[in-house]
């Protein structure tokens, strides 16, 4: 305790408090997963964001998809933008997933 009552805080504690706090207690990678799957998925063709989240099944199947679909423009543009959804709600659910199997082991803090 200091002079003025309020207890001394330490720097580190400081600083690991806040990235906790600007993270949601799931570390930048778990803030930045749904975000940079959705990246990846916005690249047309490819469905990477699906591969991202190793869902390669639905991957391959959409990438077949898209060969008739290419054909009418109409169709495709729905199906790419729901694919940057898809990823980015996948990576959402692993990160989700991820935490609470966390804190089922560890246990919840007091």
């Amino acid at each position: 305790m200091t002079s003025t009552g309020q207890s001394e805080v330490k720097p580190w504690r400081l600083v690991t408090e806040i990235w906790r706090e600007i993270f949601l207690g799931v570390g930048m990678w778990g803030a930045f997963r749904p975000i940079f799957a959705a990246l990846l998925a916005a690249i047309p063709g490819l469905f990477l964001g699906q591969h991202f989240n190793r869902k390669h099944r639905r991957a391959f199947d959409w990438t077949l998809l898209q060969i008739p679909l290419a054909l009418t423009i109409v169709l495709y543009i729905p199906l790419w933008l729901w694919s940057i959804y898809d990823a980015w709600r996948d990576a959402t659910v692993i990160v989700s997933n991820a935490q609470q199997s966390k804190e089922s082991t560890v246990g919840p803090k007091l």
